[in-house]
């Protein structure tokens, strides 16, 4: 069951003997679809910070947090999986961040430095997904990167922000594509699922 309003997420239980630490976002997604069957413990990336970035040091009580999935389709049909987030923008030869549309898709609330979400939770049984279109111009382009480390945003007409539990998008040309922080190539269609209540990690 997903996490309900004003309700504490987690329960505390014996440490895992099997216990398996993924230093990353790429390695928390890899071990929970991999089928090895381990319990999984973040030790660093966006997903740890989110669930409070405790050191696992050798405590042996530990919390377990039931997380939602995003299933994430390109447009040559791979299906790939993501713990933390998802962003699309133009490839760096044609201006990267500071051109064009911009979508981060967010589980967790962090994006490297950027708090980009305050209100979305990984286990809310919903994704966030803040969107800037070609038209959000260079200085409030600046303005929000300046705000992001922050959690505040630029109020603009050309930001959509919107909280779902599956959305797809087609963009005019192939936009490159990173899932939780690693480039997943380039797609000019993306689909992503919401799978709540579907893995668990151990913080």
């Amino acid at each position: 069951m997903t996490i309900e309003k004003g309700k504490p997420w987690g329960i505390e239980v014996t440490r895992p003997l099997d216990l398996q630490l993924a230093d990353s976002d790429q390695a928390i997604a890899h071990l929970l679809t991999a089928d090895v069957g381990a319990p999984v413990a973040p030790t660093s990336g966006d997903l740890h910070r989110t669930i409070g970035a405790r050191p696992l040091d050798d405590r042996l009580l530990l919390v377990e947090f039931p997380i939602d999935l995003l299933r994430v389709r390109l447009d040559d049909e791979r299906e790939t999986t993501a713990v933390a987030h998802v962003t699309v923008q133009s490839p760096s030869w044609s201006g990267g961040w500071w051109r064009g549309p911009v979508l981060m898709v967010m589980n967790a609330q962090f994006l490297g430095d950027w708090h980009v979400v305050s209100r979305g939770h990984p286990n809310d049984g919903r994704a966030e997904s803040v969107e800037w279109g070609s038209e959000f111009g260079l200085r409030q382009r600046w303005e929000a990167r300046r705000r992001l480390p922050t959690g505040g945003h630029v109020p603009h007409p050309a930001i959509e922000t919107r909280s779902f539990r599956e959305r797809s998008w087609t963009f005019d040309r192939p936009l490159d594509v990173c899932i939780d922080g690693r480039r997943s190539g380039r797609a000019r269609s993306l689909q992503i699922v919401v799978e709540p209540d579907a893995a668990v990690v151990y913080g």
